[in-house]
Formats: C-alpha cells, structure tokens, sequence
C-alpha cells in the first residue's frame, strides 16, 4: 500500500511505493498540475508562466485518497491540485545521475552484424493501410535507426509516398530529392560504381537532417549492395577499448564543410561523437569526405585525437558491425542520419542502378510513433 510523508519545511514530499521511495519537490508538484486552470484540457499545454507560480510555493498537506489519487494542497495559492499515482511513478526524477558517458535511452538498441537475419522491413500496402503494421515498423526505426521496405510502387517520386506515411520532406539545396545513378561502364566519371565508406550525411549542415530515403528503381548491376553500420554501437565499443580517446572525439569539435556548387558555402562545427549534458548518446557525425581542417583540439591532445578518430573509422569499417542488403526495384530504406551510417558496395560486370533520395526529419517519425503509441494505450485500458 503507497504511503507518503510530507517534509517538515513544505518543499517536498515522499512518495513510498512498492519500487522504493521517490521525492516530489512542491514547485514541479505545481508546475506540473494538471488541472484545467494551468493546463488547457485540449492540448494539455500550460496556461501560466512560472512567474504566476509564487516562488514560495510548498505543500500545505498531501494525502493519497482510497481511488489512488494523489492530492496535494499548496500554500500560499490554499490551492488543491490531484495527482495519478502511476504519472507520479512514471515521471519520477529521484533517481541518481547517469555516471557513464555515452549511455543510451531505453528505446535504443546497439547492434552489429548479428542483425543481418533479422533485418527490419515493412510492406508498403500493409503500412499504406496504417495500424499496428505501420506502428510497430516506425518503432524499429526509433530502436535501430533504420527499416527497409519492400513492395513500393516503381516510380519516380514513389519516395514522397514513403515520407508521407509519417512526415514531411525536408528540402535542401539538392532540391526535394536528389538521383542516385550508377553505369557500371560509364561514359562519365560521374556515374562510378566504385563502393563508398560508411558515413552520415550532410554532417556540414545545422542541423543535419535528421532521416534519409533512398528509394530504388533500377537494380540490374551485380554488386551494390547497400551497408549500415549502428554509429552508436561503434562508439560505444571504442569507448569500451579507449575511454580517453571516446572522450576526446566527444568533447573535441570536428569541422565539416561542403562548397562544391555556386552560391554553396554550408560549414558546421560539432563533434563526431555527441554527447547530452547527463552523457546521453545521442549523435553521430562521420563523413571523411566532408571533414575540413580541425583546429578545436589541443596541441598536446591533437595526437591522440587522431588517434581515436582512425580507430572510429577502423571500427565503422569493421565487417562484424555492418549489416547489409541488396535494393530491388521498389524497395527502400529509411535510416536515422544522426545515428545510423550507411554506404554500398562496389559494382562488377554490366548493369544500371537507379535509385533516388530525399531527406526528412525524425522528429516527425517519432511523434507518429508516439502518437500511435499513446492511442493504443488508450484503447487498450477501455
């Protein structure tokens, strides 16, 4: 049976249930309320600033009522605002702070090749039709940073029709989308089928776009095969075998920069590791191609931060981290640019590959993700 106890002093209270003892502090208490006097019951979003929440605010008297509820009265307001006790359980901040660098959120999962048999993949007309199908596809994306697709219709601009199942395409200065092609015997240098090191993409905007379509049509060369590799679990094992130089490619920037077109000068500076405040993981920027001159590491650390950055890439480059498969025509893949690097193979004999991309934001995946997410909650305890 929860329990709970009030401080002396008003500023917080002590919430005993059967995962052990969380404290509330009286000013989140009443910021967080959610009555229809601070939160509009529409949209849920507050109604007052923090500056109409006196600033001397504690808890007058708090008591758990026979339903479960939670009921708080707060001094000077005199005001009585009711609490869920599973939201106060599922909102809890009394807990320590994460002590390693790089962990991940509950929703991510690390993985190298050992996913190759279990590749994530959806149909088209199954997630067309919206549902669980579509629910459960978008949640692999948030957990391993990408999903194929299978069964899209042949045409250009089939991509926006992927898009469309959660987003908005995000345009950029290649246009809304941009062609991929590849002549095995071009007449162009151009159209080279030569393979590409795993990378991120755009790291030289900010923000970088957050997701990447690549949409086949043509798929008759031999060889090509696209390749990801989880970002996040490469960095995790440098960190296991070099915590230092993890450390200095978190907290050292890199420099990136694409100028290749008239009126083009994009530049960024972010580090190839990047890390939250609380030491989350939560960015990857790795693209050699786009690397300009690094000036933002130490004399005496530069060294090392080479170092590391060629152990990131031996890493990347490691077989036992890619997972890889071939894109047939009207077949795709979505893969999380802040996450997840991707390439393909090299090509040998004749053929053509056609395959055309465009970049969206995952903001916009995640929250259909959620949306649908909360919904089957909703539905499931009616």
């Amino acid at each position: 049976m929860p329990t709970l106890s009030v401080d002396p002093s008003g500023t917080y209270l002590s919430l005993e249930t059967a995962t052990g003892t969380q404290r509330f502090h009286a000013i989140w208490l009443r910021d967080n309320a959610q009555d229809a006097e601070t939160r509009a019951p529409g949209n849920g979003q507050r109604l007052i600033a923090l500056r109409d929440i006196p600033a001397d605010t504690r808890i007058a008297t708090a008591q758990i009522n026979p339903d479960g509820v939670v009921q708080v009265r707060f001094a000077p307001e005199d005001k009585t605002v009711d609490y869920d006790l599973a939201w106060l359980e599922a909102h809890s901040y009394d807990r320590a702070a994460p002590s390693t660098q790089g962990w991940l959120a509950q929703e991510i999962e690390p993985w190298d090749a050992g996913l190759m048999g279990n590749v994530p993949c959806g149909d088209f007309a199954a997630l067309a039709e919206g549902g669980q199908a579509l629910r459960d596809w978008l949640g692999q994306i948030v957990r391993y940073g990408f999903a194929k697709l299978k069964n899209a219709p042949v045409e250009p601009g089939g991509l926006f029709k992927v898009v469309d199942l959660f987003g908005f395409v995000r345009e950029t200065n290649y246009g809304r989308h941009f062609e991929v092609r590849t002549e095995v015997n071009p007449t162009n240098l151009a159209f080279t089928g030569l393979g590409l090191q795993a990378h991120t993409d755009n790291p030289y905007r900010d923000p970088v776009p957050t997701l990447q379509v690549l949409y086949c049509l043509e798929s008759s060369a031999a060889g090509g095969e696209n390749m990801v590799v989880d970002g996040f679990a490469a960095a995790l094992r440098l960190r296991e075998e070099d915590p230092e130089g993890f450390a200095l490619l978190a907290t050292h920037c890199a420099k990136f920069e694409y100028a290749g077109e008239a009126g083009v000068c994009l530049t960024s500076r972010r580090p190839m590791i990047e890390l939250a405040p609380d030491g989350e993981l939560i960015g990857i920027r790795f693209n050699n191609r786009s690397c300009a001159t690094i000036t933002d590491v130490p004399f005496d650390k530069m060294e090392a931060y080479y170092a590391a950055y060629r152990r990131l890439g031996e890493i990347i480059d490691d077989t036992a981290m890619e997972v890889t498969f071939r894109l047939e025509p009207g077949e795709a893949f979505v893969v999380d640019n802040t996450r997840v690097l991707h390439a393909r193979k090299g090509y040998s004999g004749e053929g053509t590959r056609w395959l055309q991309g465009c970049y969206a934001d995952k903001d916009g995946l995640r929250s259909a993700y959620h949306a649908m997410m909360r919904d089957a909650r909703v539905e499931a305890a009616e």
